[in-house]
């Protein structure tokens, strides 16, 4: 995924209100950008840190700036972290379209945004004739607080753990179901669940894989032109 428009550096004044960010921008201008994420973005939202932010030219937009990428460092050097979760569903689709995750290939057709369970929407419904549906639900992922060690979730999240059993509902009704965590940050090396933080999803999360959920995750590569998904990660075992 390409960004359509060069990125504008600056740094983090602060991130207040859940959605929104002050930047000073490498110009010296200050603006204030949206901040697509709605979890506590532990670590990541240091004022003085280095971001990205990307500028829309719409007229109906209040803020045409974009939080996009922050970089971070936990003692071996600087990386780049996408914490834009708008993005993680259409990495994935073009990933999946694109042959790019074995586990994900082989079905005819894909649809994003499918009504399912209790008045969910799956993030990406992949269908054939001869191997049905599956029901794939993404998390992003930016949390890190080990060297190469990526978690989830960063917060508390309720939403999450009612995927987990929609989607075991899912296999039980004999479809497959696979969550993908996807991790924004170039330099993970495994995957883990952050149980101190939310025990309840980490306890959900083994429930749904006894009940048949599939889980995988891949990390990203970054730029301040581009994201893009690298390549699998395993889960810390």
């Amino acid at each position: 995924m390409k960004f359509p428009t060069p990125l504008l550096r600056g740094r983090l004044v602060k991130r207040y209100k859940r959605f929104l960010a002050d930047v000073t921008l490498d110009s010296g201008e200050v603006v204030t950008a949206t901040c697509p994420n709605t979890g506590s973005m532990l670590g990541l939202a240091t004022p003085g840190a280095i971001v990205w932010l990307s500028e829309s030219t719409s007229p109906t937009r209040k803020y045409p700036h974009t939080w996009e990428l922050v970089e971070t460092d936990l003692g071996h050097g600087p990386v780049l972290v996408g914490i834009n979760t708008n993005h993680p569903n259409r990495l994935v689709s073009e990933a999946i379209a694109a042959g790019e995750i074995p586990e994900l290939a082989g079905y005819a057709n894909q649809k994003r945004e499918v009504k399912y369970g209790l008045s969910s929407r799956i993030d990406i419904l992949l269908d054939d004739p001869s191997r049905g549906l599956a029901y794939v639900e993404i998390k992003n992922v930016h949390l890190s607080r080990r060297h190469g060690l990526a978690e989830f979730p960063d917060s508390v999240t309720e939403r999450g753990v009612k995927h987990l059993a929609e989607l075991s509902a899912m296999v039980a009704a004999g479809h497959r179901a696979v969550m993908l965590y996807l991790i924004q940050r170039a330099d993970a090396e495994r995957f883990a669940f952050a149980s101190d933080i939310d025990p309840r999803y980490a306890a959900a999360f083994e429930a749904a894989r006894a009940a048949g959920v599939e889980a995988i995750a891949y990390r990203c590569r970054l730029a301040p032109d581009e994201i893009a998904i690298k390549e699998s990660v395993p889960f810390l075992a």
